[in-house]
């Protein structure tokens, strides 16, 4: 890995990548301080990066090309490309600068593989290995950046991932469904009855609710569990969960009765500024 530190430009590549495909994440970096944002926004493009990979193939194979370069880089196997990818330079940069290891980074890509296939999520425990490996393993990897690591911190990381995960399998339903992915557990489907087919075809049912309520209920434990990990955390790392206020306020919404699962509601950045906003300020996160 070369130790030339990236240009300025790459930073703000990376800063823009973020703040157009991940403005959750993007918005949550602005409450820390600015060497440490800079580092974050790298993990977080860098994420940007793997998780774009499903929409910019039409086939498999590309994409795993595409994985495999970045598995390679985290080997050492790659590098003059390595400095020409902006992203690339600036998360090398951060491993070098915060001792990041690179066993997360590594898995993280091998678990998105599953991404770029139509295989049905199977069981409520594949789909927590899952997130565990990519949105919990990411809150673990923010969480070095500012403070040093712990069990307690590693703890409240697999929850917090688990949380916004799942989250996020509800949030992206009417995508996935349109691409006839299901990230949704096989197994919890059958367990209520819910056709896979229905659920492509874009119906509502009593079945399908079910299952939805569910998920929202699983993603609501690991929430309640997170947040009150927050108090044995040093307050120095706190900063790196204030995506759970979004989740917190994503899940709400979620559970409005009613709710079309197939309709699109996007949150307005305005409103995803607000809510971190007042979560940086509340004891929670700074007690």
């Amino acid at each position: 890995m070369s130790s030339a530190a990236p240009p300025p430009d790459s930073a703000s590549f990376c800063a823009d990548l973020v703040r157009r495909h991940d403005f959750p994440r993007y918005a949550a970096t602005l409450f820390v301080p600015a060497a440490e944002r800079r580092a974050l926004l790298a993990l977080c493009a860098f994420n940007v990066e793997i998780v774009r990979v499903r929409d910019q193939v039409s086939q498999p194979l590309p994409g795993e090309i595409r994985f495999q370069w970045w598995t390679d880089l985290f080997s050492g196997l790659v590098h003059g490309s390595a400095e020409g990818n902006p992203v690339a330079a600036e998360l090398l940069q951060v491993i070098r600068d915060f001792d990041l290891p690179v066993e997360p980074l590594s898995l993280l890509v091998e678990e998105h593989q599953f991404d770029l296939y139509n295989d049905p999520m199977p069981t409520m425990a594949a789909l927590e290995g899952y997130l565990a490996a990519t949105c919990s393993a990411l809150f673990g990897l923010a969480a070095r950046i500012l403070a040093p690591p712990s069990e307690a911190v590693e703890h409240l990381a697999r929850h917090a991932g688990l949380a916004q995960g799942i989250a996020q399998v509800i949030t992206n339903l009417p995508r996935d469904a349109s691409h006839r992915q299901l990230f949704m557990p096989q197994q919890l489907l059958a367990s209520h009855g819910c056709q896979m087919e229905d659920v492509f075809a874009g119906k509502e049912t009593p079945n399908l609710r079910a299952v939805l309520e569910q998920l929202a209920g699983e993603a609501q434990q690991h929430l309640t569990t997170a947040l009150s990990l927050l108090a044995d955390v040093p307050a120095a790392v706190r900063p790196a969960f204030l995506p759970l206020s979004q989740v917190e306020a994503d899940l709400k919404r979620l559970s409005q009765p009613g709710r079309n699962p197939f309709a699109l509601q996007p949150t307005s950045r305005l409103r995803t500024l607000w809510t971190l906003w007042r979560a940086s300020r509340s004891r929670e996160f700074t007690k």
